[in-house]
């Protein structure tokens, strides 16, 4: 009797090696037309609760009605911007065309990055022509909270989106030095991307990095049952690198797409269940509710970008937020 059925575990993630750095990267970025401002925002993952809101998807079968959605708190102090980046096309892709450095940074940065002190000339970047992209350099101050028990701070690239190249240079000029609050970049309301590198769970076999079936007596010797049926044929005379096999699995980089700001607030006792989050504690800085569960595990940074290929058919109303769960999640 001959049968088929789809592979066990996908090869799309492949390979399933540890992420190169806890601070996701980001390779692409949304088109962006309207007034200038940074395209992405980080913060760190606090726990997850739920809300009570009015459904507003005008193709849902609750339209109006009170629904309940988790969310993931991510707390999100202010970042600052520490430098400019000007890109221009070459025939390789985009290419660094100048950048400009503040000589103003804060005790923990200070103390790694070795940058110049003089003054920043901003006038040599209004110099440069047929500019493609701006991006600025930014860090996060973990420091500004309690949740997160480090202060190094995490530096990462920002795009900055606008229709008018000029005025996005000015934008960046500007922000030169201060610091960037989350409600400058996203709405409530909003579809994001989120980015973050996954939990990691070490080296495992291949029944749980690959969900093969375990074997029975019959295929398999004894003390031999959490293994593949085979390694593949005698042709060609190798292993694939399709044949599932033990290795690391977890702290993967993933991004899950179109996720929902349900809220933005800047106090943090409208979110903090009693006794805190779990492994966290208090919200103390900005923070934003996020619908559905993000990658990692709690404290670890999570990127946000303006969603790169939101849906065409879901039109939203407006958020209605009803009710913040506050209960105690201890034990849970």
């Amino acid at each position: 009797m001959k049968y088929s059925r789809p592979r066990r575990g996908s090869l799309a993630f492949s390979p399933r090696k540890r992420a190169s750095s806890i601070i996701p990267r980001i390779r692409s970025w949304p088109d962006y037309d309207g007034e200038p401002k940074l395209l992405g925002f980080a913060g760190y993952k606090a726990g997850m609760t739920h809300v009570i809101m009015i459904d507003d998807r005008k193709n849902s079968p609750t339209y109006g009605e009170e629904i309940v959605v988790p969310v993931t708190v991510i707390e999100c102090p202010p970042m600052k911007v520490m430098g400019i980046r000007v890109y221009k096309n070459s025939p390789y892709g985009l290419q660094i065309a100048g950048e400009v450095w503040t000589n103003e940074l804060d005790e923990y940065l200070g103390r790694r990055l070795n940058l110049p002190k003089k003054t920043p000339d901003v006038d040599k970047l209004r110099e440069i022509e047929d500019i493609a992209e701006v991006r600025v350099i930014t860090y996060t101050q973990p420091y500004k909270i309690t949740g997160v028990p480090k202060k190094v701070p995490d530096v990462m690239e920002q795009k900055v989106g606008g229709s008018d190249i000029n005025a996005v240079l000015d934008y960046a000029i500007e922000k030169l030095g201060k610091e960037v609050r989350i409600s400058e970049v996203f709405q409530e309301g909003a579809l994001i991307d989120v980015i973050a590198i996954t939990k990691g769970k070490g080296f495992q076999g291949p029944v749980k990095r690959w969900g093969v079936i375990t074997l029975d007596a019959k295929h398999a010797r004894s003390s031999k049952h959490r293994r593949v049926g085979t390694l593949g044929p005698w042709t060609p005379h190798r292993v694939r690198w399709t044949v599932p096999q033990a290795g690391q699995m977890g702290f993967h980089q993933r991004t899950e797409y179109n996720k929902r700001i349900i809220k933005i607030g800047e106090n943090g006792e409208e979110v903090t269940p009693k006794g805190g989050f779990v492994h966290y504690g208090v919200i103390r800085s900005d923070y934003v509710l996020v619908s559905g569960s993000v990658p990692g595990p709690v404290k670890r940074l999570i990127r946000m970008r303006d969603a790169i290929r939101p849906p065409q058919k879901v039109v939203y109303e407006g958020i209605n937020v009803l009710y913040i769960s506050t209960s105690s999640k201890q034990g849970r």
